[in-house]
């Protein structure tokens, strides 16, 4: 059982960790680095790309799944993966990749652990969606990195999930573990991507979208959309966030959104936000 006492603890001992470089981080397996790094260092075209994928089995059949889903089917089903890797583009690829890798590597050992996990990964999909759509109205950004940034916007809570419950399980207060993540998580998850060497624009996600007064300036960030996407996904969720006032936070004007605009409640954006989810989801 995680009592308080015992929280305070473990929040003492991951911060020496993370001071002393000694926090077991998560690897991203070789395809998805290598896939990534050709899409960040603008060498990639489909041929490339396609030849990294083959030989992973449920990468290939996830693309060739996504490319011949409604969000992206053209007048013909296509069926190789160079094909899939064209029509997708090799952005929309690297996000699925690291998609599906954060899930492989995040397997859950216990059904409690899988049911937190879950909770992650919902938000996580969700947030993602709805930074895609907010994306497509800034110029400045692209909606397939602004996604891959609500992806990754709250992964420093799954390593901390895995501690909490090789060290206790998850006969714990739900407020507790809540408060571990909001605490923990937001710098764990910084040092992943940095350890992972994520693009700059993305690094700091895990660390702005929960500083609401996040403006390092005029021009709309990766974070400003994403930390927009957090909290409409709250406001959505109902509960206290919902009656928030969002109107002090810099992100939502830099990215030209009214605070008190819910998208997920707009007939257009709510269609593409579930359709894009849906294609996460697999």
């Amino acid at each position: 059982m995680l009592n308080a006492a015992q929280s305070a603890d473990l929040a003492d001992v991951i911060r020496k960790e993370i001071e002393n470089n000694e926090l077991q981080l998560p690897t991203l397996p070789e395809v998805a680095l290598q896939v990534r790094d050709a899409v960040e260092s603008d060498t990639a075209d489909a041929a490339s790309i396609a030849k990294m994928v083959a030989n992973d089995a449920a990468l290939s059949a996830r693309l060739l799944q996504v490319a011949n889903s409604p969000l992206y089917r053209g007048s013909r089903e296509i069926d190789t993966i160079q094909q899939a890797v064209t029509r997708l583009g090799v952005k929309m690829v690297r996000s699925l990749v690291v998609s599906l890798a954060m899930r492989q590597i995040f397997q859950a050992t216990s059904d409690a652990l899988d049911k937190q996990f879950r909770k992650i990964w919902d938000d996580s999909l969700q947030v993602a969606a709805i930074s895609r759509v907010l994306a497509g109205a800034v110029p400045e950004l692209e909606n397939e990195q602004a996604m891959l940034g609500g992806l990754i916007h709250n992964i420093g809570a799954l390593p901390l999930l895995t501690k909490i419950d090789e060290l206790f399980g998850f006969d714990a207060d739900t407020l507790v573990i809540h408060q571990l993540i909001e605490e923990l998580a937001p710098e764990i998850g910084a040092r992943i991507l940095k350890h992972w060497n994520f693009a700059s624009s993305l690094q700091n996600i895990p660390t702005a979208v929960y500083d609401l007064s996040y403006d390092p300036g005029p021009t709309p960030t990766y974070a400003d959309v994403v930390l927009v996407a957090r909290l409409q996904n709250l406001s959505a969720k109902g509960g206290p966030e919902a009656e928030t006032d969002w109107s002090h936070v810099p992100a939502f004007a830099k990215i030209g959104m009214e605070p008190e605009v819910i998208i997920v409640d707009m007939e257009g954006p709510a269609e593409e936000i579930a359709e894009v989810r849906s294609m996460l989801e697999g």
